[in-house]
């Protein structure tokens, strides 16, 4: 299952009406670490006169939240939280803090606001799909090494360590789905010569154009 989640967090701001409306992302695996991160917004920007935040954590968003702090109900919280939602986001929390400017925003107005706010953090943030994998070891000949280039290449296949002897040891990482096909694939073109192990599962993701195993 792909997993859309914050690798880096950011902040991002925009003004609206002369009031300052900062947002600060942070990925976070678990309740207590989203409510820490909302008390120490709070104390960062402890003279701000709002620090409204949201999050969502689990697999399957079992956990979301949000408060308005003080603005009027259902005007900043909730639709922080529909932005995460609607970018399909786990394990992100984000607080947006206000420097009130002296003009009122109206209801739709800090919605409005809050929602762009969060879109502008989320921009300033790295955000990655996790997936599922598995790494393999694979050794073979040269004559098989050519071969197996050619396999993964074609599935786009990562290749994460090579070592040269009088034979090749690759370490390669396959996408769960693929497994029981690069497998047969690979044994098919080497005429059963090169050697596969399984080294686990783990999960990975793409960032910054290159593959990365996640610890």
């Amino acid at each position: 299952m792909e997993y859309r989640l914050v690798y880096q967090g950011g902040e991002g701001e925009i003004t609206e009406k002369k009031s300052r409306f900062i947002a600060t992302v942070l990925p976070v695996s678990n309740e207590d670490e989203a409510v820490a991160f909302v008390e120490s917004m709070k104390k960062k920007y402890w003279d701000a006169t709002h620090n409204c935040s949201a999050y969502v954590i689990g697999e399957h968003y079992e956990v979301q939240r949000c408060s308005d702090d003080g603005e009027p109900s259902g005007t900043a919280g909730k639709p922080m939280l529909d932005v995460l939602l609607g970018e399909n986001l786990h394990d992100t929390a984000v607080v947006v803090t206000r420097y009130f400017g002296g003009t009122l925003l109206g209801t739709g107005g800090l919605v409005r606001a809050y929602s762009a706010a969060v879109k502008e953090g989320l921009l300033s943030s790295t955000i990655i799909t996790r997936k599922r994998g598995v790494k393999l070891n694979l050794e073979t000949d040269y004559t098989g090494l050519g071969k197996i280039q050619y396999i993964f290449g074609e599935r786009n296949i990562a290749i994460l360590d090579t070592e040269y002897t009088d034979r090749v040891a690759l370490e390669a990482l396959v996408p769960d789905e693929l497994l029981d096909k690069i497998k047969e694939e690979v044994t098919e073109a080497t005429a059963g010569r090169a050697n596969i192990t399984e080294r686990g599962p783990c999960f990975y993701a793409e960032i910054n154009g290159k593959t990365r195993v996640l610890e």
